[in-house]
């Protein structure tokens, strides 16, 4: 396991005394069980895990229930003239907005680019609307919109219209940043959360939770000494570059906040099959690993802002991750396990010994404010 230094001196494995308050790093290494009956909102119902479940299907879902609404995908496909438009919208309050591997402004082009790439969609135009704290640097500012027309160009987008607020110091933190998307649907086959079939491969295009631990690495001081940095990129040409490839590719997800653990887990339940993954076929990082092993994390619950996740009828997955391994961003992709008819709606996982788990739905908060 690589040495991990923090860098004002901390010794992670310390207990703290009782006198002392938690740390930052402390604090992020806790998971707060959650309860059951809530009266208010908590930083688990954001961690996209079991109470964002709860919180969308109560609150929302509930109030705005609608065919297009209802099938919680990335995005919203919705008729236009004869074809499909994907639209999708999202909020950004990342802590720091600085960290290794980008900022605030790029994520929230990669993320709503992202969103549109796995609904089968060629995103075409985004909108972006700030929030500002008083006092927050100009010069930061620029920086963070010059990091999103990269980011768009990239992408092959084009930020069309967008709004500005300012609001008192200590009211925001900083900035939030909300983007939409739309985007033109190409191929005629569908690509849904609840479209998974028995025998189908799941496949996963890399590395899993470097961007949850990089973030987490400026916000406890801890100093990776292999550079790890935040996984955030624009998905769109390798989602498009497989989808030329198959027509057999049933669904693709980002594991965004929750992970891994909570998008599988939302693909099972939404489809009503299981899925069983293999240990030791999941690419992680070394860093990674050992920073989750020394907070207590697991690394199917962090979040990732590069990755995507196929479904993909056994015929066609050698030849998809064939494909999905030409391109830069998916050189570590890999066949992680497979839908089954057996135990619907559950996600099981075989260790290296053979035993088997039950993989959850994030259940509390692991890292706060990551996305």
């Amino acid at each position: 396991m690589p040495r991990f230094t923090n860098m004002e001196g901390m010794n992670f494995m310390d207990a703290p005394s009782q006198d002392k308050k938690p740390d930052v790093g402390e604090e992020l290494g806790s998971c707060p069980i959650p309860i059951h009956s809530q009266s208010n909102i908590l930083l688990g119902h954001g961690s996209g895990g079991k109470l964002s479940a709860d919180l969308i299907r109560d609150v929302f879902l509930s109030t705005f229930k609608n065919l297009f609404l209802d099938k919680l995908n990335d995005s919203a496909i919705l008729p236009y003239k004869g074809g499909e438009l994907a639209f999708t919208t999202d909020s950004f309050v990342v802590d720091p907005v600085f960290f290794p591997g980008g900022n605030i402004g790029s994520l929230a082009i990669h993320g709503t680019v992202n969103d549109l790439a796995v609904s089968g969609a060629r995103p075409l135009f985004v909108s972006a609307a700030y929030i500002l704290e008083e006092g927050f640097p100009l010069e930061s500012l620029k920086t963070i919109v010059a990091s999103m027309q990269q980011a768009c160009e990239e992408s092959r987008v084009t930020l069309v219209t967008g709004d500005t607020k300012v609001v008192d110091k200590g009211k925001c933190d900083s900035i939030f940043i909300t983007t939409s998307g739309i985007g033109v649907v190409e191929k005629d086959h569908t690509i849904s959360v609840d479209q998974a079939r028995p025998g189908d491969k799941i496949i996963i295009s890399g590395t899993i939770g470097n961007h949850g631990i990089a973030i987490m690495s400026v916000r406890a001081g801890i100093d990776f000494e292999t550079g790890l940095k935040s996984d955030s990129a624009s998905l769109v040409t390798p989602i498009r570059e497989i989808l030329e490839v198959s027509s057999n590719i049933h669904c693709l997800r980002d594991p965004t906040r929750g992970g891994l653990s909570s998008t599988l887990n939302e693909i099972a339940q939404a489809s009503k099959v299981g899925i069983e993954l293999e240990e030791t076929s999941i690419p992680i990082l070394d860093q990674v690993r050992g920073a989750c092993e020394l907070l207590g994390l697991d690394p199917l619950c962090v979040a990732n802002e590069g990755k995507f996740v196929a479904v993909v009828a056994e015929q066609d997955a050698d030849n998809v991750l064939r494909q999905l391994r030409k391109n830069p961003l998916g050189h570590e992709a890999a066949i992680i396990g497979e839908v089954v008819e057996d135990h619907p709606e559950m996600v099981l996982m075989r260790s290296p010994i053979g035993g088997k788990r039950v993989v959850q739905m994030l259940q509390g908060e692991q890292l706060p404010r990551i996305c």
